[in-house]
């Protein structure tokens, strides 16, 4: 990567202990969609050291125009369908989200 070429999306997730475990599953089930997308470079799924903050998933795209083209693809909304689809059962029985979700974007730099 050259400098000033690159953006990064990251992910903060915050998942209830009972879910962490069910969060890494998905995680370590998915079908990798992402990787098809014109303009994806790679992913890291971080997790914290000792159970602590959240968990972070940083992907990395050759431009902001590619990451949102993956936002808004249907492989977007199939990739996540499983974990969107625990935070609406769980809305349905009056209960917390089990995960809560914070996008932050970056344009890289350097390297």
């Amino acid at each position: 990567m050259k400098n000033n070429e690159g953006y990064v999306a990251i992910n903060y997730i915050d998942c209830q202990e009972d879910y962490k475990s069910r969060f890494e599953e998905l995680f370590s089930t998915r079908k990798r969609a992402i990787d098809e997308m014109p303009g994806f470079r790679f992913m890291r799924v971080l997790k914290p050291e000792n159970n602590e903050g959240s968990y972070l998933i940083v992907s990395f795209w050759d431009s902001r125009e590619a990451f949102e083209n993956w936002k808004g693809s249907e492989a977007f909304l199939e990739g996540h369908k499983r974990g969107f689809q625990d935070v609406i059962d769980a809305k349905r029985q009056g209960k917390e989200a089990p995960m809560t979700s914070d996008f932050k974007t970056y344009i890289v730099l350097t390297d």
